[in-house]
């Protein structure tokens, strides 16, 4: 599934070709997605301007006069910037049409993504009960502090939480907790308020740098398959389960959590 550095790497690679552009046509192939497409969406957007692209979470935001245009990419989806009359695959189930002579197709094999919208003045529900932003000034160690009082919950699960933050993928909580030192399993509060400073810093950072590392993949948006794909960066343990900790040699565990794999070192991570 994209996590957030994913999503974030393809607001940035669309951006350029769709901001300030004008929506000559928008084809909806294939409207059962994840929820339905809205069936009045064309008449919304097309003659319209997309004024901007924002991300919230891992839905990105295509910002209208009269509303929003909130995709999510799901388990498989992608976009990309194609010529119009471009091909079209079994899986390209919509395409937004610019006055560029471009378009927008939504790509998902597996029909876990959206495509909605938000009239302004309102919150869709999806968007209404997120937590802040992980690089945000809003995330800071009292902000988790306050999260993690009295919660049995292991820290893992709390921070893939989205009520909590948003967008910590299993990839970078795996990543973002052994770089804390912090145990996964370990429950919330038991945490020290000096450990969990650690995990804020751990996150953010962890979270920046897959983001600036994305920025490589940039050209594969236009006439490309439009994925950014898990940025090539050195990933400590996740997916490292029998091999030794780059930091002391121990060989790293896996263990299910909530249902998600789950590497760390026993060492390191107390």
């Amino acid at each position: 599934m994209p996590e957030l550095p994913e999503v974030e790497t393809t607001r940035r690679g669309i951006a350029p070709h769709v901001e300030q552009r004008r929506v000559t046509a928008l084809e909806v192939r294939q409207p059962r997605l994840r929820w339905p497409v809205p069936d009045q969406l064309p008449q919304w957007v097309v003659g319209d301007r997309v004024i901007s692209i924002e991300r919230r979470a891992k839905y990105l935001l295509f910002k209208f006069a009269r509303g929003t245009l909130i995709v999510h990419l799901g388990m498989s989806g992608s976009l990309r910037i194609l010529p119009c009359g471009a091909s079209i695959g079994k899986h390209d189930h919509v395409d937004m049409q610019l006055d560029s002579g471009q378009l927008m197709r939504l790509t998902d094999p597996r029909r876990f993504g959206a495509v909605l919208w938000q009239e302004n003045g309102t919150l869709h529900p999806l968007l209404a009960s997120l937590g802040p932003e992980p690089l945000s000034e809003a995330f800071d160690a009292e902000y988790l502090q306050r999260c993690c009082r009295g919660r049995r919950t292991a820290i893992k699960a709390l921070i893939m939480n989205a009520d909590v933050v948003v967008g910590v993928g299993n990839i970078y909580a795996n990543e973002a907790l052994h770089n804390a030192g912090i145990d996964p399993r370990r429950a919330a509060g038991r945490i020290s308020a000096a450990r969990l400073e650690r995990l804020v810093a751990a996150i953010k950072r962890v979270l920046a740098a897959a983001i600036e590392q994305g920025g490589t993949t940039l050209r594969d948006f236009v006439g490309g398959d439009g994925k950014p794909g898990y940025f090539k960066q050195e990933l400590h343990v996740y997916g490292r389960a029998g091999e030794p900790c780059h930091q002391c040699g121990e060989i790293l565990s896996e263990v299910k959590l909530g249902q998600r794999s789950t590497v760390f070192c026993r060492q390191c991570q107390r």
